[in-house]
Parts: structure tokens; C-alpha cells; sequence
């Protein structure tokens, strides 16, 4: 099939079609020039280039469900695969589309303000970017693009993990995604039959238990080597974790039980028929670290601690052995994923 005749899903493009992609047309220079520590991969979210001391690491990545407090989530989603490689975020940019029949000057003075604060709140230093009005737009969309610094020892990628690895969720899931149909779809809800309590929950999720991860993984990597890093966002955790797998050529095992889904976003599952597994999910935190000693429990303890929930889900296996999770009674079978995100069924 040609690519003008394909049909394409909304949300990420399919693994095996980016790979051919990245596989064509991926920058010979890129590939030429050695101080590109890493490129473009799947899995890999964020750039890493060789500054000779220390590591930059480059991300850039769009916010295109949301509008409320959209310049929080911009700046939220690029720090979280910047501190991924064990970074620290530094230097902030946007390009801000405005939609052409709503915008006001109260509608960019937000915009604005909330990607200010949330900088300021990280020592983050926005250093420029473009701002317009835009034609066949009916909400905002921001682009971030975020740098950061990493000692050269400190590097974290996601291709790091290896069989006999734990893997830890931190959170929960389905965090980002709640957060989504609150804001997006509070009339609805009303309609529903939920409360406003329930509603305004559904919304604070953006705030807690929280959309960064800058604190997870700061402390995790202060503290410990981790193997691996990886934030779920779009196709949720099932998605993150495969991302991983396909990053460090393993396979996995998940014990299904050991996945925490709070109350709200359980309910929405509910309601809209969505799949927790596979619904946005930034604020979640996917850490693989090596299963020796005390190692995993300490790291538990010291987020949970800082009042992080933290829990093992699961370990890395040889790559032959696929992806896999196991239920409550002990039976396996394939860990199924998808690119598209749930969410995608209802916005």
C-alpha cells in the first residue's frame, strides 16, 4: 500500500511504521557525527549530544488534548523525558498556536503565565520561542522544546534495561488521562450523575497525585544506578513498557495484580469503556533497576518516604520470551498495546 492510500489512527505512529521510517530517512549526519550520543529510536524520547564535559540532552513534544493550564502540561511532559536520562532540565522554548475565533488576550496572557510558573517552580529558564494566530484551529496546541545537562556518568537511557531487571511503577495509572476528562468533559460527567467533589478530583489529578515526574526521578537517580527510565504518555503503561522493551531488545513479564489504578480514573474506565492499561498516563513513572541485594526495596522505601507510591510490577526477561502478563490466578498470556491512545475513543 502507498503511504497516501494508508489510513492513519489518531495519536502516535504505529512502532513498526516509524521504524521504517527512521530507517529511510534518519539524517546521515546523525549518524556521521560522534558526538550524537543518541538519536532518533524508538523509545528513546529525548537527544543526547556530547558538549564534551557534560551531556546535553534535547526534547522537544507537543500538547494538543488539553487546554486548560496547557502551558503546565507543555512544560510538564518535556521535563519528564528530559529527567528520564537523569538530566536536569535548563532551558525552555514553545511555539504557541492560537486558534483564530477564540483568542483573547486573556486566553494568551494565561498561556503565557502558567508556562512562566511552572519554569520558575523547576529553576527552568524560558529562553524564547513563537507565538501566532492560526488558521482551522478550534483550541490552542503548544510545542516545548526543553535542554537539560547530565554528567556524563549519570546517563540514564531507556535502552539500558536487561533480563533479571526489576521493573518499579511509581503513582499509578491512567493519571494524565483523568486529569483530560475532567477538564474536557466536566458537562458530561454532571450529566452522568457524578459530583462535583468527583469532577474536581478527576481534575486536581493534574496536580496530584500529578502529571511530573521531576521528583521521582531526580530521587531515583541521586540515590541509585538505574538501568532504565521510561515516562507512559500516550497508549499508557502497556505502551511504556513495550517502549522499553523495544528500546532494550527484552521481553517482560508483568504481574497484573501489582498495578495500582486509583478510584477515579477506575471509574471513568468504567463509564467510557476505556482500558486503564492503555490510557494516558504521564505522572507515571516506569523505573528498571537491578534486582540484587537490597537494592529494590531501598529504592521503594525512599520514594514511598517522600510519599511517592512506588511498587514492583514485574522483571525483564530475554527477548524470546515476549511480553507477557500474568493475573491474579497465576495464568499468562500477551501483554496486548496499542499506539492509539484510549482517549482518543471520547475527545
Amino acid at each position: 500500500m502507498r503511504i497516501d492510500d494508508k489510513k492513519f489512527s489518531i495519536g502516535k505512529l504505529k512502532h513498526e511504521y516509524l521504524a521504517r521510517m527512521l530507517k529511510d530517512f534518519v539524517s546521515d549526519l546523525e549518524v556521521q557525527d560522534k558526538r550524537v550520543i543518541m538519536g532518533s529510536k524508538i523509545g528513546e524520547d529525548a537527544a543526547v549530544i556530547d558538549m564534551g564535559d557534560n551531556y546535553l540532552v534535547a526534547k522537544t513534544d507537543p500538547i494538543t488534548f488539553a487546554t486548560n493550564e496547557i502551558g503546565y502540561y507543555a512544560v510538564n511532559v518535556n521535563v519528564n523525558d528530559v529527567v528520564c536520562t537523569g538530566a536536569k532540565p535548563k532551558w525552555f522554548q514553545s511555539s504557541i498556536l492560537l486558534p483564530e475565533k477564540l483568542t483573547t488576550e486573556v486566553l494568551i496572557e494565561s498561556i503565557f503565565k502558567n508556562i512562566h510558573d511552572t519554569c520558575k517552580s523547576m529553576d527552568i529558564a524560558v529562553i524564547g520561542g513563537h507565538t501566532e494566530v492560526t488558521p482551522n484551529l478550534d483550541r490552542p496546541i503548544v510545542i516545548g522544546s526543553l535542554l537539560g545537562e547530565v554528567e556524563k556518568d549519570k546517563l540514564v537511557l531507556t535502552s539500558g534495561a536487561e533480563p533479571g531487571d526489576a521493573l518499579i511503577l511509581t503513582k499509578g495509572i491512567f493519571i494524565e488521562g483523568t486529569s483530560i476528562i475532567g477538564r474536557e468533559k466536566e458537562r458530561e460527567l454532571k450529566d452522568l450523575g457524578f459530583n462535583s467533589e468527583f469532577i474536581d478530583k478527576c481534575k486536581n489529578y493534574l496536580y496530584d497525585p500529578g502529571i511530573s515526574v521531576f521528583k521521582d526521578a531526580l530521587l531515583a537517580s541521586n540515590h541509585f544506578k538505574i538501568k532504565s527510565f521510561h515516562d507512559p504518555t500516550e497508549g499508557g503503561l502497556a505502551c511504556g513498557i513495550a517502549e522499553m522493551t523495544i528500546a532494550s531488545k527484552t521481553g517482560v513479564l508483568i504481574e497484573q495484580e501489582k498495578i495500582k489504578i486509583l478510584l477515579e480514573p477506575t471509574k471513568l474506565s468504567e463509564v467510557y469503556g476505556l482500558n486503564p492499561m492503555n490510557t494516558i498516563s504521564s505522572g507515571t513513572l516506569l523505573i528498571a533497576i537491578e534486582e540484587k541485594r537490597d537494592n529494590v526495596s531501598e529504592l521503594i522505601n525512599l520514594l514511598e518516604k517522600n510519599e511517592i507510591l512506588a511498587v514492583k510490577i514485574g522483571k525483564f526477561v530475554k527477548k524470546d520470551k515476549g511480553l507477557n502478563i500474568k493475573d491474579k490466578n497465576g495464568r499468562i498470556s500477551p501483554m496486548a498495546y496499542s499506539e492509539t491512545d484510549e482517549i482518543t475513543k471520547i475527545l
